[in-house]
């Protein structure tokens, strides 16, 4: 069965090191994304979901249009951020979702830890689901190359970035 992600009850966020010391964190505002969901069998599920990368929020504005620009997303040549699911396994904490991220036009693996809330009624009578996801990747991997470095030998942004992403879907009828 189909399910939509709701983009009211849900997050899609991110937090990176700047100037080695302050963590940043950001958001996407806009986002879309299915599931095609087993509830009795988490692991026979897929997900699929994509990002505008202009709705980049760190809440300041600056720092959004550097995020944008072609030393980091290149929002005008690269609008979206993509996700495919392409395995979904049991662990001891959870599950390890594992898909392509295309970012950049640049695909890679990754593997994220996620947590399967199962599935409740809202007020309104639908079905919905819960997952909470988390995993880091390297920035450069996907061409987010932007390095300043400092005059203590650090750099001003990280090449580890962690994601953390919190999902509510509802069945689609």
């Amino acid at each position: 069965m189909t399910w939509n992600v709701d983009p009211v009850h849900s997050h899609v966020g991110f937090t990176v090191r700047h100037m080695m010391v302050t963590t940043v964190r950001g958001s996407f505002a806009r986002f879309r994304g299915t599931l095609e969901l087993d509830p009795e069998d988490f692991t026979k599920s897929r997900i699929e979901g994509d990002i505008d990368v202009d709705s980049i929020d760190t809440k300041n504005a600056d720092r959004d249009n550097h995020l944008r620009s072609p030393d980091f997303f290149d929002a005008a040549n690269h609008p979206k951020i993509t996700f495919r699911s392409t395995q979904i396994e049991r662990t001891d904490d959870g599950y390890r979702v594992h898909g392509d991220l295309t970012i950049r036009g640049v695909t890679h693996p990754i593997a994220l830890e996620a947590e399967y809330a199962g599935t409740s009624k809202n007020p309104y009578g639908q079905i919905i689901a819960g997952i909470s996801a988390t995993g880091s990747i390297n920035r450069k991997e996907f061409g987010l190359k932007y390095h300043a470095l400092l005059e203590t030998g650090g750099v001003a942004v990280s090449d580890k970035v962690k994601l953390e992403i919190e999902v509510q879907a509802s069945e689609t009828p």
